[in-house]
């Protein structure tokens, strides 16, 4: 089997990621193609796709997310994902597991006694025909069981049905409290009897690949995908990293040259590129924090420099800070790349671009 170096790896996936070079795409098939993109921070997804697409502008994504069109929803790794409503319906029963057991595992004290099925039950009568904030929720289900923590109700709803963070929440310049939808009443569609997991080891790989058995549980939260993923080795090709762990990947998927240049990327907080993989060296070879700052998000994130994590950024008014723990290398394209994202952020302003060394 060939070898991958950590370079060839990072250039293969930021082709896929639309990282290398951006695509001409609609959003809704951008956001179908990646396999989702990680959306805690509502407003993250459009600087995203600002980054992965040729002149994207905002209503590529507000309107089909007001169209329900695309939805975000508590999917892979059990956070919050902005994907497909076709994939919302078919990822929800394949992803449930996963979700279960994050939440059984952090409130396993809180529930301790309580029937979770009565639970859901009611959370599911209570969001019948309409949507509750997550107060709301909290606030109903307290009247039922008076001795049981609020918050950790609340969370059970979230957790044990499959359910859309409404609009206008997720709607770049808007703001709402989270509230929450059955998601098959959203979307206007039942629920799929969830996607074959032989479909979803090969939707990781289109997106993320070459990668590994435990990058792809990593990515989606599962286990045991061995066993998928000998099923599929007749389908695949095999290389190993410079570890000697072996990597699958599609065959025809794109491996650019590992010198093809990779111009600088702003990437939003906590983006699906630098989270999906159990080994992250492809993208953060100091194996430093990713981080997810408090707030509505599109105005912080990541920089990717040649491909790599080498800074963090932040906007304040029009003035977009650059920080890193040394000095960074071709600050032209940089600036350039940064004037571009201000002008989206913040469109028709007088910008101020900064660069700053810290930890």
């Amino acid at each position: 089997m060939a070898t991958l170096s950590a370079r060839a790896l990072n250039r293969a996936t930021l082709a896929r990621q639309f990282l290398l070079e951006r695509a001409d795409l609609p959003a809704v098939t951008a956001i179908e193609r990646l396999a989702g993109l990680q959306a805690q921070a509502p407003d993250s997804s459009y600087v995203g796709l600002w980054s992965r697409l040729r002149d994207f502008q905002v209503d590529e994504l507000a309107k089909p997310l007001a169209a329900r069109e695309v939805v975000r929803s508590t999917l892979m790794r059990g956070t919050v994902h902005l994907v497909t409503a076709e994939d919302a319906l078919a990822f929800w029963p394949t992803m449930k597991p996963v979700v279960e057991r994050g939440f059984l595992g952090h409130y396993s004290r809180e529930i301790a006694g309580l029937d979770l099925g009565a639970i859901a039950g009611a959370g599911r009568d209570l969001l019948a025909g309409g949507h509750r904030t997550r107060a709301e929720i909290r606030t109903a289900l307290a009247d039922r069981w008076p001795g049981a923590d609020p918050t950790t109700l609340a969370y059970a709803v979230n957790s044990l049905l499959p359910l859309a963070h409404v609009t206008p929440r997720g709607l770049w310049g808007q703001s709402g409290p989270v509230a929450f939808s059955l998601l098959d009443e959203w979307v206007g569609e039942p629920i799929a009897d969830g996607i074959p997991l032989d479909d979803l080891v090969l939707r990781y790989l289109a997106a993320f690949g070459p990668a590994t058995v435990r990058d792809a549980q990593v990515w989606s939260g599962l286990t045991k995908l061995k066993e998928v993923f000998e099923r599929l080795r007749p389908r695949l090709r095999t290389f190993t990293d410079t570890e000697g762990k072996e990597l699958f990947d599609l065959p025809d998927a794109p491996r650019p040259d590992p010198e093809t240049p990779a111009p600088p990327r702003f990437l939003p907080e906590y983006d699906n590129v630098l989270l999906s993989h159990a080994d992250r060296a492809r993208v953060i070879p100091d194996g430093r924090r990713v981080p997810l700052p408090p707030g509505s998000g599109g105005r912080r994130g990541t920089l990717l420099v040649d491909g790599e994590f080498l800074a963090i950024w932040a906007i304040k008014g029009a003035k977009l800070t650059i920080e890193s723990r040394k000095p960074l290398p071709d600050k032209d394209s940089i600036t350039e790349e940064g004037e571009r994202l201000l002008e989206f952020v913040v469109p028709g302003q007088e910008h101020e671009i900064r660069f700053g060394i810290g930890g």
